[in-house]
Formats: structure tokens, C-alpha cells, sequence
């Protein structure tokens, strides 16, 4: 059997998961076992599990076929654990590194006691870690082991369940089990601490306390379960009406009440408004039928609270706390005015327009920052307009690219009085970045994130730790991510990352990328007519390079000679080159591209077409990579800087253990590779078919649909998935050209 036993329950906690179990499987200590509870969570966490335990037989993972909240999901756990040792460790938290040495070796220096009391710290979203402030309460003094009537003040300790051990065996004796509920840590702590013989304590910190920014703790929810609390004390005082020898914790556990009832009361964004009333008189009858005899209340402004209890006189507590948002709402304004003085550069004008009625029909796009009407943006807005004609279509583009919109197009330059007045009242604006800081987010304003790629490099929070990002804001970046309403996502590997790294309270729409829908729904005719439009005659061989930007570099470097690179491919290969690169002014580069054995396409907008046109991808890490996979076409990896752009960069897996197919690390190995059609082969195959189904996984060929219908139009079903192996295939340029001499 093992030593330690490890609940972890798992609910919506996608993004955080992996980190978790990294943490617990990364231990220098071994002897061990993970019960991971899947609470039918309705996110990817369940998978997450699965995938984990198939790579370590420590993993045990439970399926729950309902959701039963975190009380009872631990006890789901509880009942599968062997270790002799049982531990609790929230999904979101991490152990800090040597914990479970530390852990284990405190049990065995103590002689094994039934609960061992550990330190944990708070860790924030912006990098803060702030320690336990009564960690004073686990310094070593007195005996090793004792009751807790010898350290009472052990009391005044957070009382959760995860920062202790409970051996097996005193769980079992005293037949503790967690309730429904909220606050269901309550009557497990207290009854189990006052219980127990023998207790010891380890000052060191061995769980992270991850405070979540957004979402995820029930002590930020508004809702009327926090009314559970009252039968969570029911059930401790019971258990003390029990057990006659534990009688003398009344007067303590009476003193923890009272002070939680408050602090439910007074915490903003716990209770509903039209609630607050009710729960105090509830609180209020408990405060009068469990107050122990002769009790005496704290002095100052705290005793005068539990004064307002024993007297039920909710208008004298209701009036001080209203003095005292009076108080804070005076400094609020004054904060106010300052920052709408300093708003000055928004524009007396968008402010005016921000009084107006929000049109529900508008819909603002932008893409690229404004660059282009393109990419998933334009992809939903092409689908609005079939699905929904009645809303008018607008789109923000920069002054100097205007001229390069299409055709019908209806734009507002960015910075204009129209830009600025569509801002203020358009109903929908869809993005894939965000818009600029000065953009109010007004109440019934819709905000969709679209994203623009699938990622191999770190992005949002995940950016701090490498140095190619330290001139982020990430304040401000979660402020703009804060506006948004929904999230879009083409796979759930995505999902988890935009979860955890913008921590926001959107919602995410597994929907696949809508631009991506042409390259699954895309006909001969398409195929061709993307190869005619840049000039590919039959029989001809593109390749589509496709290189990615590195932030640590001042300017573009290119990794390839081109011209070599033309030259050993042959005449009958011509290069789509999709970049700001051509350097120099080569009378060797300048005759291939007119030769048009190189093909300058940085500037076309349409991406998609040229993937359309391409037998191949060659990219380094660019996340065209997990586009183009959609078509089932060759890709090939060139990296020749992988261990510098991994470090400085950071990524989210190591390209070249998972490429979407062959990987070359130099010119020579490129070529080499090219020249045999290895990229083509079989174990290429094998490798692009396992990123597909990874990256691919929700690109069926209607994403815009799904979105138009979710966002738009409120439908809240979604269209189901066509199932991947029935997924229609877009033909390669040869079985496009064999289809139309056939015919």
C-alpha cells in the first residue's frame, strides 16, 4: 500500500489541471498515489485525468456520472484511497517542490501522528506570492505531538482541509465524511481537529494557494448557497452534542461561528442583495439558541457586530455598513472624476456616443489590429450575412490600408468620428486581438475573441517568465481580455491554455476556426482557382514557407538562402514565400522571382488560398502549422534555432518530439528531405495524422456557422461535430488536376 493518498477532485479546472498533477508527479518522493476525482466535469478536465493516468500507474481517476459538488467528490476519492496517509489537494493548487519528502519525513520523526498541520502561501495571477500570516501558529514549540487543547490557537488557523495529513486509520475511527454544500471544509476541520490524540505540525510550505482572478471560488460568487453555512455549524455543534468529552470546545468553536456568519454577511459578492435580511436573521437565531452560558463578547467594533446578533437588530448593522460604503464610495468618485479628466484623449465625441442606445443590429470587425478584413473575423462575418442579413456588417481598418479592402466592404477608418461612433453602439464587436484600451465596454455590448492561431509559443500570463516578453503590460492585457464575452477555441488543447493564461470570466466556444472551414469545404474548382490566381501552372510544385516572428530578434534574419534553396529543388518547383524577408537586391533572387520560381505573398490577405494552392508547408513555428494540418497535406518542420526560440520564446510542447510531420535543422537536411519526398511518407503520415486529430480536433468545416448561431442569434445548442474519420476531404492540387482531365 502506499504511504500517501492524494484526493484531487477536478471540476471546469482545464487550465490548471496539468500544472497540478505536474507538481504532484514531479515529486523527488515517490511513494504515493493520486485518487483524481472527475466531478462530470463539463470541460476537458475528465480527458486531462485519463491522459495522465495512461502515463502513470500512480494515477487513479474516478468518473463521477453526475456532478456532486467538491464535499462529496472528495469523498468518492476517500473511498478508493489505500495510502495510510490521506491528503486533499485542490485542482487549481500546486505542492511546492520537496513537499511530500518533507511531509513524509515529519510523519516519521513524529511517530506517526493522526494529523500533520503544514504551511501553504497564496500565489497570485500577477507573480505576488504572499505567505500564510499565521504561519507564527506552526513553529516548532512545546512537545512534537499534541492535542490541540494544548495549542488552541491552532483555531485561528484558515481552516481548510488541504493543508493537512490525516492518517487513514482516525478517519475511519471517527467516521468523518464531507457534506453537501458550500463551506463543507467547516465541519471536517473542526470536528477532526478537536478529535484527535495526537497532532503534529511542519513549518514549511507545501501547497501553493492559487487565487484565482477570475471565476472558480465559490467566496466570490454571488448566490444563495451561501446559506449552506448554517447547516455546516449545524452539523459541527451536533457532532459536539455527541461527544460529551468534547464538550469544553464549545465556547471556541460558538466564537468561529459567529465570526463566519459575519464574514459571510459582510463580504461583498457573496450574498444576493434581497437575501441579505434573511440571512442575518438565520444567523441571528443561531447565535441565541447555541450561545454558551456566561459567554463573553470581544470588545470594540467586532463585539458590537455579535451584539447585533444577539439583539436581531439587522437596521443598526445594515446602517453602520452602509456609513461605511458611504465612506468608500466619497473616495471612489473623487478616484472617478480624476481618471475621466485624464480619459481626455478618448474623444469628447466617443463619449457622447456612449450616451446613445446600443444598435442591435451593428456589428463591428476588426482583424491584425485593423490591418485587413481577414481571418476568423471575416470568415463569421461572411456567415452573419448569410444567417442574419438584417445586421449591418462594419468594419475597422487602418487609413492606410482602406484601400485594399474588397470590394462591398463597409469600413470605418480607425480613428474616425464614424470608427468612434460605431465603437460606442454597435451590439456585437468581434476581434481577433483585442482593441484598444480606451474602448468602454458598455453594459449589452458583446465582445467575441476569436484568436488568430493555435499555440505553440507562450502567450498571456505564461509570457512573464521568458525574456522576450518583459515589456508586457499584463495588467492592462487582463484589463481588454476583461471585455470579453465569449472565446473561441478550435480544439480543447486551446481551450485549456486561453483558460489559464487570460483569466477572465468569458465563455469558451469549442467551435473550431471559422477560416478554417473553407479548407474542409473547399471544391476542385477552389483548389484550382487558387492556383491559377498566383500564376501555378499544372504540374507545377508549391511550396508554401511560412516563417514565424521572434520577438528577441531586432529585425528579420532569414534562416534560408532562397535562392540555393530554389536551385536545388529544380526548375519545376516554385517557392511561395509569405513574409517581410526579400533582403538585398540579388540579381540571382531577383531572376527567380521573375521566373515566378519564387513568390513573393506576403500581402495576400487570404491565407487560406494560398494554403488551398500549396502541396506542402514548410514553417518553422508558426501556427500555420495547425491550420494547414486541416487539409492533410505534408508539413515540414525547419528548425534551425529550436533550443534558442524555446528558451527565449517559451512553447507549450516540444516541436520536435510532436511535429505534424518531418523535421529538418538545417539547409542541408531541408533539401535533402525535400529532394526524397520524405516528407510525404509513411511515418510522416503517421506523425501529421496524431497532430491532426490533437489540433484539428472541432475544424469540421462550420465553425462560422456555430459561432453565428451561438453569438448572434442565442441558440444555445450547438451543431454537433461531424465525427472526424466522416469529415470531407479538400483535394491535393494533383488530385485536383486528375479530377478535371478525367472529366
Amino acid at each position: 500500500m502506499p504511504r500517501l493518498s492524494l484526493v484531487v477532485p477536478a471540476y471546469k479546472v482545464q487550465g490548471y489541471l496539468p500544472e497540478c498533477l505536474d507538481s504532484v508527479l514531479g515529486q523527488s518522493y515517490t511513494d504515493f498515489e493520486v485518487i483524481a476525482v472527475d466531478d462530470c466535469s463539463p470541460d476537458g478536465s475528465g480527458a486531462i485525468l485519463d491522459q495522465y493516468a495512461e502515463r502513470d500507474t500512480r494515477i487513479h481517476v474516478i468518473h463521477l456520472t453526475e456532478n456532486v459538488g467538491l464535499g462529496r467528490a472528495r469523498n468518492a476519492g476517500l473511498e478508493k484511497a489505500q495510502g495510510d496517509y490521506i491528503l486533499f489537494l485542490d485542482s487549481d493548487d500546486t505542492l511546492s517542490d520537496g513537499a511530500l519528502a518533507a511531509i513524509s519525513d515529519r510523519l516519521e520523526a513524529t511517530g506517526d501522528p493522526e494529523i500533520l498541520v503544514y504551511d501553504y502561501a497564496r500565489t497570485y495571477w500577477d507573480g505576488r506570492v504572499r505567505p500564510n500570516q499565521r504561519a507564527d501558529l506552526l513553529e516548532a514549540e512545546g512537545p512534537d505531538v499534541f492535542r490541540l487543547a494544548d495549542r488552541p490557537q491552532l483555531l485561528d488557523l484558515l481552516q481548510i482541509v488541504w493543508n493537512k495529513a490525516y492518517r487513514r486509520d482516525f478517519i475511519t475511527r471517527t467516521g468523518l465524511t464531507f457534506p453537501p454544500g458550500y463551506y463543507e471544509d467547516a465541519p471536517w476541520t473542526f470536528c477532526s481537529m478537536i478529535s484527535a490524540e495526537r497532532i503534529a505540525v511542519l513549518d514549511r510550505t507545501c501547497v501553493l494557494y492559487r487565487q484565482r482572478r477570475e471565476g472558480g471560488n465559490i467566496l466570490k460568487t454571488v448566490s444563495r448557497k451561501h446559506f449552506d453555512v448554517f447547516d455546516q455549524y449545524g452539523r459541527v455543534f451536533d457532532f459536539v452534542e455527541a461527544h460529551e468529552e468534547l464538550a469544553r470546545w464549545r465556547v471556541p468553536l460558538f466564537r468561529k461561528m459567529a465570526d463566519h456568519y459575519l464574514t459571510v454577511l459582510e463580504r461583498p459578492g457573496r450574498l444576493p442583495r434581497n437575501a441579505r435580511a434573511e440571512f442575518f436573521r438565520r444567523a441571528a437565531a443561531d447565535y441565541r439558541a447555541r450561545l454558551p452560558e456566561n459567554f463573553e463578547r470581544p470588545a470594540g467594533s467586532h463585539g458590537q457586530k455579535y451584539a447585533f446578533l444577539e439583539h436581531n437588530t439587522y437596521a443598526a448593522m445594515a446602517g453602520g455598513t452602509a456609513a461605511a460604503k458611504l465612506r468608500r464610495s466619497v473616495k471612489a468618485r473623487a478616484g472617478t472624476a480624476l481618471n475621466r479628466s485624464r480619459r481626455s484623449a478618448m474623444g469628447i465625441f466617443y463619449q457622447s456616443r456612449l450616451r446613445f442606445p446600443i444598435d442591435g443590429n451593428l456589428a463591428l470587425f476588426s482583424a491584425y489590429w485593423s490591418r485587413s478584413v481577414s481571418c476568423n473575423p471575416a470568415a463569421i462575418d461572411a456567415e452573419l450575412a448569410r444567417l442574419a442579413p438584417q445586421i449591418r456588417r462594419v468594419w475597422a481598418v487602418r487609413p492606410d490600408a482602406v484601400n485594399q479592402v474588397p470590394e462591398g466592404v463597409d469600413v470605418v477608418p480607425v480613428g474616425s468620428r464614424a470608427y468612434w461612433a460605431a465603437l460606442a453602439r454597435a451590439k456585437y464587436l468581434v476581434n481577433n486581438v483585442n482593441f484598444a484600451d480606451a474602448v468602454v465596454k458598455r453594459p449589452g455590448q458583446i465582445h467575441l475573441q476569436t484568436h488568430h492561431g493555435t499555440p505553440l509559443k507562450t502567450m498571456g500570463l505564461d509570457q512573464r517568465k521568458y525574456p522576450a516578453s518583459t515589456h508586457m503590460d499584463f495588467a492592462k492585457l487582463l484589463e481588454r481580455c476583461d471585455r470579453w464575452d465569449f472565446s473561441l477555441s478550435s480544439n480543447s488543447f486551446s481551450t485549456a491554455v486561453w483558460e489559464r493564461v487570460y483569466p477572465c470570466s468569458y465563455t469558451s466556444l469549442e467551435t473550431g476556426y471559422p477560416r478554417n472551414d473553407v479548407l474542409v469545404n473547399a471544391t476542385v474548382e477552389d483548389v484550382r482557382r487558387a492556383r491559377a490566381a498566383l500564376g501555378l501552372a499544372d504540374g507545377t510544385k508549391a511550396f508554401l514557407y511560412m516563417p514565424t516572428h521572434r520577438e528577441y530578434q531586432p529585425g528579420f534574419t532569414p534562416a534560408l538562402d532562397l535562392a540555393r534553396l530554389a536551385d536545388e529543388l529544380g526548375p519545376d518547383v516554385t517557392l511561395m514565400i509569405r513574409g517581410h524577408y526579400f533582403y538585398g537586391s540579388s540579381p540571382h533572387v531577383a531572376e527567380l522571382r521573375r521566373s515566378g520560381r519564387i513568390v513573393d505573398v506576403s500581402g495576400h490577405t487570404r491565407v487560406e488560398e494560398l494554403y488551398l494552392a500549396a502541396d506542402a508547408l514548410i514553417t518553422d513555428y508558426s501556427s500555420a502549422m495547425f491550420d494547414y494540418a486541416v487539409l492533410d497535406r505534408p508539413v515540414i518542420v525547419y528548425a534551425s534555432d529550436w533550443d534558442i526560440y524555446s528558451a527565449v520564446r517559451g512553447t507549450y510542447f516540444n516541436l520536435l518530439e510532436e511535429p505534424p510531420g518531418v523535421v529538418a535543422t538545417s539547409q542541408a537536411e531541408l533539401i535533402r528531405l525535400l529532394g526524397s519526398e520524405e516528407y510525404g511518407g509513411a511515418d510522416a503520415t503517421e506523425r501529421r495524422a496524431a497532430f491532426r486529430r490533437r489540433f484539428c480536433e472541432f475544424d469540421d468545416g462550420h465553425a462560422a456557422e456555430r459561432v453565428v448561431r451561438r453569438v448572434f442569434l442565442g441558440e444555445q445548442s450547438p451543431l454537433p461535430f461531424v465525427p472526424f474519420a466522416e469529415r470531407p476531404h479538400t483535394p491535393t492540387p494533383d488530385q485536383a488536376l486528375e479530377l478535371v482531365e478525367r472529366a
